[in-house]
């Protein structure tokens, strides 16, 4: 019988995280320190940070053997972050953590626990409440969750986040859906794997601020939609009808006016508002035609998620 050890990667996607990065190795190598049971290793990938990131990580590989790191040419953006982390991964189980301590280490026990003995392939955090968060984000987190999980019939709620360890297979699953336009959260779902949910408390970030504007938020929330739903062309087309049936409608109630009182609305009026309502109709297909598309066209050239200008060795 064999007496080596599991081993648990953690991947950190970074973007200008110097001021939490080194707080972060501190405080998840105590816990992971304590779990004797298992061997680990840090997998760092720097996603093009401006600032210092990339040095530190360096220092922590050249301090500590259980790090490694990843250093993009450029900013590829978060998914990118953790496909690649995962691929570098050699760990029987893969977490994905955020350097600012906004998911806290402190679960990583438990995490192991219920995917290496309760025969789950998946332990997710459920985040509480939303510290930190301003009420506008917090509605439109709500929304968007409620919305995507009705439109793609995906697993998705509110609190269901990127923070999870994942067994080998599922890891392994999700490294092999190649698709440019990635939307992890999505994939999370589609493998399909066992999850298991654990409620953890919402907490600021540690250090710096959140990368994540209301802007960029909505995007990537449209990119997600995107991915996994056909939804929004079949809602266009129910818009349409509507539209149309009410331009009907419109009509109907001009002409009889008219035979009512004669002069009341003039043709040009209705020619006018029956070029409005087709053109704006027109337009709004176009532009959710035009977004699956421009996924489609992406796709094709087979571009790379990522690239690599430097690794550890």
């Amino acid at each position: 019988m064999s007496n080596t050890k599991e081993k648990i990667s953690i991947v950190v996607p970074c973007y200008n995280e110097e001021e939490s990065l080194p707080l972060f190795y501190m405080e998840t190598t105590k816990v992971l320190l304590g779990m004797n049971e298992v061997d680990y290793e840090f997998v760092f990938v720097n996603d093009g940070s401006s600032d210092k990131t990339l040095e530190i990580m360096k220092k922590l590989h050249d301090g500590d053997a259980h790090c490694r790191y990843v250093g993009f040419s450029r900013n590829f953006g978060k998914e990118a972050g953790m496909y690649a982390g995962l691929a570098e991964a050699e760990g029987d189980y893969c977490v994905i953590m955020d350097a600012d301590l906004q998911h806290p280490p402190t679960l990583l026990p438990e995490m192991y626990k219920v995917v290496s003995e309760e025969g789950y392939d998946c332990c997710g955090g459920l985040r509480c409440g939303r510290e930190g968060d301003s009420v506008l984000r917090g509605l439109f987190s709500k929304a968007f969750y409620k919305i995507s999980k009705g439109l793609t019939h995906m697993d998705m709620s509110d609190g269901h986040g990127d923070f999870r360890m994942m067994s080998r297979p599922m890891v392994d699953a999700i490294l092999d859906m190649k698709e440019y336009n990635r939307y992890m959260k999505g994939l999370f779902s589609f493998v399909g794997f066992d999850t298991k949910w654990i409620e953890y408390e919402s907490v600021e970030r540690a250090c710096g601020e959140t990368k994540w504007s209301l802007k960029s938020l909505f995007a990537y929330a449209f990119e997600g939609i995107l991915a996994f739903s056909t939804a929004p062309l079949k809602l266009a087309g129910l818009i349409g009808c509507l539209l149309f049936l009410a331009g009907v409608i419109f009509i109907s109630i001009n002409l009889i006016q008219s035979l009512w009182i004669p002069g009341a609305v003039s043709s040009f009026d209705i020619i006018i508002t029956v070029v409005l309502m087709l053109g704006s109709l027109q337009m709004l297909f176009l532009y959710i035609l035009g977004a699956y598309l421009s996924k489609d066209y992406l796709e094709n050239k087979k571009r790379p998620l990522y690239i690599v200008r430097e690794r550890s060795q």
